[in-house]
């Protein structure tokens, strides 16, 4: 299997379909048949447009989200092909992934 690590990033505020956006993203994987998905939420960071704090109000609903998913490679494809059909323009990372557990 070629198993890939998807992680797509939207900002927090950000919504599609009456939804949050992370939201559209896990209902859309589900439906697609990935086996799981998370949405983790940033406390800090920085971009091309400055730095990004949780604690300044005035910068509230602007940090990202980032929503991950471990998937097989078509599947990921086929996530990120519905995530274009919908006019999404999102910023994503996709890395090779092997998978184990311990013990």
């Amino acid at each position: 299997m070629n198993t890939v690590c998807l992680q797509i990033f939207v900002p927090e505020s950000s919504r599609h379909h009456g939804k949050p956006t992370y939201e559209w993203l896990l209902d859309t994987a589900q439906a697609l048949a990935i086996a799981g998905g998370s949405a983790f939420q940033s406390v800090a960071g920085f971009g091309r447009h400055g730095r990004h704090d949780a604690g300044f109000f005035e910068l509230a609903g602007e940090l990202p989200v980032m929503v991950q998913f471990f998937s097989e490679a078509a599947q990921a494809d086929a996530l990120l092909a519905a995530v274009g059909a919908a006019g999404l323009k999102l910023v994503y990372a996709r890395l090779p992934a092997d998978l184990g557990t311990t013990g």
